[in-house]
């Protein structure tokens, strides 16, 4: 959806056009989806998520001001729901398939075909189970902020106008994410050499 597009359907909602939300919910319903899903680990948590955030900013909308993209107001919406579900109920495993790829960028980790080695297959699969575990192991905020980098791609500023922080800020929090997240695979056995030349050797530095 271009910028446009999306105001203009912002303005018609707020003239009283409820079905033109409809377009912004379309537009991004599959991605709020996915970073729900990959802060909670849940998918019916995060369908829940999914439609209470909608909600939320369909009733709020006339709050907001335009200052940064709809999209990074929408994920903040996102992202306090999610949190706020974390701290009301025991932690469940994230997950999430982000791994590091052969170019320096992390990334769904895709599944093997078939006619890879079974060998292959089991690193894979470790790998996987492992960053699983251990982004499930991060404190919920730096669960949190990671994912709004490395899944949304989203920038720091982006990040800090959706969180509230500073950019520098941001960008410090997400390195000692990274960092404990690599400390985890490395001590788990799992950690590809790729991501560890790029964040454990100081990728990235605040």
């Amino acid at each position: 959806m271009t910028p446009e597009h999306e105001k203009h359907c912002i303005e018609r909602v707020l003239k009283g056009d409820a079905n033109a939300f409809e377009h912004l919910v379309h537009a991004y319903e599959k991605t709020v989806y996915n970073l729900a899903l990959r802060t909670l680990g849940n998918r019916e948590d995060a369908e829940d998520v999914t439609q209470e955030a909608f909600l939320k900013a369909y009733r709020s909308l006339d709050s907001f001001r335009g200052d940064s993209k709809f999209s990074v107001w929408l994920y903040r919406i996102v992202s306090n729901l999610c949190l706020d579900l974390l701290r009301s109920r025991q932690r469940k495993p994230v997950q999430s398939l982000t791994v590091e790829d052969d170019d320096g960028e992390i990334g769904e980790l895709e599944i093997s075909d078939e006619h890879f080695s079974p060998e292959k297959l089991l690193d894979r699969k470790l790998t996987r189970e492992s960053v699983q575990r251990g982004l499930s192991a991060l404190p919920d905020d730096a669960r949190q902020i990671l994912l709004l980098r490395e899944l949304q791609g989203m920038s720091y500023e982006e990040i800090g106008q959706a969180l509230d922080l500073e950019p520098g800020t941001v960008k410090s929090r997400i390195f000692r994410a990274r960092k404990r997240l690599c400390a985890f695979l490395l001590q788990d056995g799992n950690l590809p050499d790729s991501l560890a030349s790029k964040y454990s050797g100081g990728g990235d530095r605040p």
